[in-house]
């Protein structure tokens, strides 16, 4: 065997494969994006572009993956492999791993002296939003899972964000499946700046010597009576919805043609008409609302069995029960046909569906054959996942579960660090089995798997390729796929065929031809940089019309910082915060009790769609929110997002929605603003920002007012004092009693309120005593 020779890669430990540096040598040369089936070693390419990097430039390289053990894999795949100063052995401070789980401060300071960054995309982006530290020494950036840059995701803002400040920038995104829609590949390659792309298939000349032979199994499953009587059940019910509607003059699908895309037809119908204030459309959404949910009754029944169908009619039925359940859970609950099946159910015993048993089968031969196999059973539904675990366990066969972090009803979710530890044991062999959710399907490091079972086939492309990936890495391996004749699980079969050789076909397209990506742009700002370009901007009526300003002296080099804005943390998905920081805004990250921006120390802004503020006037307490940020601060604004109609998103009378305005405005003293989208709101934000920073108008500690009560007065006062904002005056009252009360007072006395600090307190007493000069 022959092993790559380089600098900074340990001798003889990474296997010389000529398509890896192939591929290598093309990511060197421009911004690339590289698809390889899962098992050729993506990592390893990853590992030889950093290392030549490193080796031809000062600087860093940032690695990115979407989740923890994703990133810890990568960081124990390079401290394993990689040297620095050719030949020299890393220091620990060399490698560094960002989550969720490391404290800010420690990052900025771990970014200085690191080498290379492992992370998930989320901190790092946060992290420049914040101006924790910066890109501008990063030779490399390596994006794992790199279909995932679409939309709002964190990827797009990193890469915009690194193409336009690094120095030296060089951007390498990896992927098993990018997709067969060529609209959504060719913007993930715009959003990443791709410049080329660089693909191998298992059928490639240079790939084949490295391929382990994978054999691909589809079993058919037939329905039990049983479950097939739940079925004429529940399509029953469909079919009286679907009369319902139809009668109501909606063009409907056919029963046995409803699909998601066919309810999402049905559902624009349905908008249209509660947009025109049809009240046909309000008894529409709610029928809609049903056959939503028996669809959903009708997949489980086909693809995942009796007791994943029992535990969502449970569900259903306590929702139906309860006084806060929907009118569609009533309505559904209350049907004769819906009762009956919920008691034929009831007398079911154990796992009716054929695939349960299956998949028991298929292991324990598998086991029996080679009893150090390891094995992944992939089903879609954390209830299926639980029941064959129960299934396996039964028969003697020791396994886990592996499932995402989101706890649901009494079900608990696995931490990250749960999550890494069950990798652990599984790959050290601890137990043979590991039954899991889709969140197994991206960069689990199990070379060794024999054998994935589908316990569903799967629509998407993407998923079935990962899943695929998990088996003949290092060995031949079996793949099976379970299929009920009858059902959706065939049509998904054919799908996801015919989408897999789509996708290579658009990807070897592109790999030969890529389309032009163009160059990353520096964001426009609204921030005036230099008194010669503003007065260029403006148009030759403009300038004759407004007088020079004599007092303002700017050189060219005038470079001012932008206004601060202090966004809370959980803001950092939105496209408000990306856009505030392309307006060279000066952005605090911090967990705010009350808002979601803080600007200075006087305004407080709470952002809502329409449809969130119409939600939560319905369906929780939006005056109590309001008021308790209208308590704390002088300057209370609410920003309503989106140009939709307020009368029309909810069916509440207009009226109701005019008082709610009326009452946020005059009743709590909050000024409310409109804005078109996110960047709207942004820049709104700014334009507020900078008021307030130039401190122009009315003075910035306290605003003036005509018309004042003694209690106001007296909070007036003591928010003056430095430190001293409105709510911590009205603290210090409370417990006082009175303003003569508060400078009289110790400042132990003082730092004895719950909220005021001692710093504060001496602060207070200090300037009460502080002579007059």
């Amino acid at each position: 065997m022959n092993y790559v020779t380089h600098p900074l890669i340990r001798q003889e430990s990474i296997e010389e494969r000529r398509y890896q540096l192939s591929v290598m040598l093309r990511a060197l040369d421009a911004n690339t994006m590289v698809v390889l089936p899962t098992g050729l070693g993506k990592t390893a390419v990853a590992l030889l572009v950093a290392a030549s990097r490193l080796y031809s430039h000062q600087g860093k390289v940032l690695m990115l993956a979407p989740t923890k053990p994703l990133v810890e894999q990568h960081l124990r795949f390079f401290k394993q492999f990689l040297l620095f100063q050719e030949g020299s052995e890393p220091q620990e401070s060399d490698f560094v791993m960002f989550t969720g789980d490391t404290p800010p401060d420690e990052r900025a300071a771990a970014w200085e002296a690191c080498r290379i960054c492992f992370a998930t995309p989320q901190v790092v982006k946060n992290d420049c939003l914040a101006g924790r530290y910066s890109l501008a020494d990063v030779v490399l950036l390596v994006v794992d899972e790199c279909h995932r840059a679409v939309g709002n995701y964190a990827y797009v803002f990193i890469a915009q964000h690194y193409c336009t400040t690094a120095r030296n920038p060089l951007l390498l995104a990896m992927t098993a499946s990018p997709g067969g829609d060529q609209a959504k590949v060719q913007e993930v390659c715009n959003n990443l700046y791709i410049e080329a792309v660089e693909t191998r298939v298992e059928t490639d000349e240079d790939v084949r010597p490295y391929i382990h032979e994978r054999e691909v199994q589809y079993i058919d499953v037939y329905l039990p009576e049983e479950l097939q009587a739940a079925l004429l059940a529940l399509r029953r019910l469909v079919e009286s919805r679907l009369a319902r509607l139809a009668k109501l003059n909606f063009h409907v699908p056919k029963p046995d043609k409803l699909s998601i895309k066919a309810l999402n037809r049905l559902n624009a119908q349905i908008q249209q008409r509660i947009r025109s204030r049809d009240p046909s459309g309000f008894t529409a959404a709610s029928l809609h609302a049903e056959c939503m949910k028996l669809r959903h009754a009708i997949s489980l029944t086909e693809t995942q069995g009796s007791e994943a169908l029992k535990l969502y009619l449970d569900r259903l039925s306590a929702e139906g029960a309860s006084s806060t359940g929907s009118k569609a859970s009533r309505r559904l609950v209350n049907d004769p046909i819906y009762q009956n099946l919920v008691e034929e159910a009831g007398r079911w015993g154990g796992e009716l569906h054929p695939k349960a048993s299956i998949v028991c089968e298929l292991v324990q031969a598998q086991l029996a054959a080679h009893p150090d196999s390891r094995i992944i059973v992939f089903a879609t539904y954390r209830d299926t996942v639980q029941t064959l675990v129960d299934a396996l366990s039964g028969c003697g066969i020791a396994c886990e579960r592996f499932v995402g972090q989101a706890s649901r009803d009494t079900e608990r979710g696995l931490t990250q660090k749960e999550q890494i530890e069950i990798l652990s044991r599984f790959r050290e062999g601890e137990f043979r089995c590991l039954i899991a959710t889709s969140v197994g399907e991206e960069g689990l490091d199990v070379p060794s798997t024999d054998m994935v079972i589908f316990y569903e086939a799967v629509p998407s492309e993407i998923r079935s390729i990962q899943r695929k990936g998990r088996t003949g890495r290092s060995g031949s391996g079996t793949i099976v796929v379970l299929v009920t004749k009858g059902t959706s699980d065939e049509t998904f079969r054919y799908v996801s065929q015919t989408r897999e050789r789509a996708m290579v076909q658009g990807i070897r397209n592109m790999s030969a031809a890529p389309a032009p990506v163009p160059a990353p742009s520096t964001p426009t700002t609204t921030r005036q940089v230099n008194i010669q370009e503003f007065d260029s901007a403006m148009s030759p009526a403009t300038r004759e019309t407004r007088a020079p300003r004599p007092d303002v002296n700017m050189g060219p080099d005038f470079d001012p910082p932008g206004p601060a804005i202090t966004v809370d943390d959980r803001e950092t998905s939105s496209r408000v915060a990306v856009r505030l920081h392309e307006l060279g805004a000066s952005i605090t990250l911090q967990r705010l009790e009350f808002g979601d921006y803080a600007i200075g120390d006087r305004i407080l802004v709470e952002r809502k769609t329409v449809r969130d503020f119409m939600d939560t006037l319905v369906e929780r307490d939006l005056f109590g929110q309001i008021r308790a940020m209208a308590d704390v601060v002088p300057r209370p604004v609410l920003i309503i997002e989106g140009e939709e109609d307020l009368y029309e998103v909810r069916n509440i009378h207009p009226n109701a929605v005019r008082g709610t305005l009326a009452a946020i405005a005059v009743g709590m003293n909050v000024t409310l603003l409109r804005t078109r989208d996110a960047d709207d709101t942004a820049e709104m934000l700014y334009v507020l920002a900078q008021r307030e920073g130039g401190e122009r108008g009315e003075r910035k500690v306290h605003p003036k007012k005509t018309y004042r009560s003694v209690r106001e007065e007296q909070e007036y006062v003591l928010a003056a004092f430095p430190n001293i904002g409105l709510r911590s005056a009205r603290l210090l009252l409370e417990h006082f009693g009175s303003l003569k009360a508060i400078i009289d007072a110790d400042p132990e006395e003082l730092a004895s309120v719950h909220g005021i600090g001692e710093k504060t307190a001496q602060g207070i007493w200090d300037l009460a005593r502080r002579p007059y000069r």
